[in-house]
């Protein structure tokens, strides 16, 4: 599956952004899906994730109750809302996959990525 992410961009702190993620060249609904971010100079890490039919997601506590990831499987495609930016979530966002139902929030169980979408978020 060949995945292309979009949305990024600079926002103030406390705006909203909402990244897209589109997917082609296999059953988008056979696959979990994920949001990871990589700062300067870390390691990337998780943010969200939702299986394949949309009906579980799990957040990182950093972004509970602030970020919603879902998805649309007839337009292929995964979202992630995110409202209340913070500057500490500046970062590239990538989507990703992996043909599996379940949920995972481990970035080593993801084995197709996007090319990352840059999230500036200015105090």
């Amino acid at each position: 599956v060949q995945l292309q992410a979009c949305g990024g961009g600079l926002v103030q702190a406390g705006g909203s952004l909402r990244l897209s993620c589109a997917a082609s060249g296999r059953t988008f609904s056979d696959y979990r899906m994920g949001w990871f971010r990589q700062a300067p100079g870390k390691e990337r890490v998780f943010v969200a994730a939702i299986n394949w039919r949309g009906g579980t997601t799990e957040y990182a506590d950093s972004v509970k109750g602030r970020f919603t990831i879902s998805r649309d499987n007839a337009k292929s495609t995964l979202y992630l809302q995110m409202n209340s930016l913070k500057p500490e979530d500046t970062a590239v966002y990538y989507c990703a996959a992996a043909r599996r139902s379940s949920v995972s929030t481990d970035v080593q169980e993801y084995n197709y990525w996007g090319q990352g979408t840059q999230v500036t978020v200015s105090s």
